[in-house]
């Protein structure tokens, strides 16, 4: 037995450094590359879905596809960060699931920027003080998020990536244990998301509403009786114990985010293309609208609206369809919609989360 043990732990340590070769030839190939790149930017998101999606496709396990992603993120992260090291604005503080979102899009080789509201990300990363800027746009479970909404309508960026995550809610103390809890910090969102285990796990329990599940997470290590919900990474930030894992009434509640940037990613294969536009204040007005999208057989995937701010009971209607706008069917759409929208915005065209 501990011959063939051996034997395994020898052939892992010769695999491990071709590994080494290969990963640090990648690298000077990605290097090479970027050398050439002149005035391209060097985070390219229809490249690294492509590469992404085709490694999946190839793989036959045992590894897991989440997995196997999580370990190329990292690769193409590294290898980016030779060429120039990103700097990506998100929803602090550090801790929260948008920190959580950039690491999952982006990986450990960029520079992430905690900023305290929405509306500072989309300032921080207009202005040049990021790269990107990430913020969320929907929740599975508590539907759109209205202040990204509204400050897409404005901004001159552009979304030119999306990622989708998993939202695991997390119960975390001092103790570690349901005894003597007395209050629950956490977000809003993350509260109403946890309703149904709160109210048969821990009735009587007070629940406070604070800014971010990290702030819930800070304010829990310092309170005896109380406890907070956040995401994984916060149990060992703020040196808490875990009380319970998945604590989410929604098993499948996950959060969409968009990536923002000046840039317009080429077609990649499997994207997706993001629009706002207002009707006409008239009956049919928005079934008109939307007939141009089905009339070229494009398939449309969401279809949000928000007051249009103008006091006069008017909608601006946001709607993602699948394709790139440079595709035949999408394109034909969109120049029919402007003939019959009296506004109509591209937000962006980018490539769908691989996972």
């Amino acid at each position: 037995m501990n011959k063939d043990l051996a034997k395994l732990r020898a052939k892992i340590d010769a695999l491990d450094a071709r590994l080494l070769a290969e990963l640090n030839e990648r690298a000077r190939l990605a290097h090479a590359v970027g050398k050439l790149k002149q005035g391209i930017k060097v985070y390219r998101p229809e490249r690294e879905a492509q590469v992404l999606r085709r490694l999946l496709a190839q793989s036959k396990g045992p590894l897991g596809k989440e997995a196997l992603a999580r370990v190329y993120v990292e690769i193409i992260s590294a290898c980016r960060a030779l060429e120039q090291p990103l700097a990506v604005s998100y929803l602090g503080p550090a801790g929260t699931f948008s920190e959580m979102a950039v690491l999952k899009m982006f990986g450990g080789g960029v520079q992430p920027q905690a900023c305290a509201s929405i509306d500072d990300v989309f300032r921080q990363t207009e202005t040049g003080g990021a790269n990107y800027g990430l913020v969320p746009v929907e929740n599975s479970s508590e539907g759109a998020i209205g202040r990204t909404h509204d400050l897409l309508l404005s901004t001159p960026l552009k979304i030119c990536a999306e990622t989708v995550l998993r939202v695991r809610q997390n119960l975390m103390s001092k103790s570690g244990t349901l005894k003597k809890i007395v209050r629950v910090y956490s977000h809003p969102q993350s509260l109403a998301q946890c309703n149904l285990w709160l109210s048969r796990k821990l009735p009587d329990v007070e629940r406070v509403p604070v800014a971010s599940n990290s702030e819930a997470a800070r304010l829990a290590a310092k309170e005896a009786g109380a406890a907070a919900i956040a995401g994984d990474t916060a149990v060992q930030r703020h040196g808490l114990k875990l009380v319970a894992r998945n604590i989410e009434d929604d098993p499948n509640n996950t959060t969409r985010f968009l990536v923002l940037g000046d840039q317009d990613p080429a077609p990649s294969g499997k994207d997706l293309t993001s629009i706002v536009m207002s009707a006409p204040n008239r009956p049919g007005a928005v079934h008109a609208l939307l007939t141009p999208i089905a009339r070229n057989g494009v398939s449309m995937t969401r279809l949000e609206s928000r007051p249009a701010r103008t006091g006069r009971w008017e909608y601006m209607f946001y709607v993602d369809v699948q394709g790139h706008r440079q595709d035949s069917k999408v394109a034909k759409a969109l120049a029919e919609l402007e003939k019959l929208a009296p506004f109509l915005k591209i937000l962006g065209s980018y490539p769908a989360a691989v996972l």
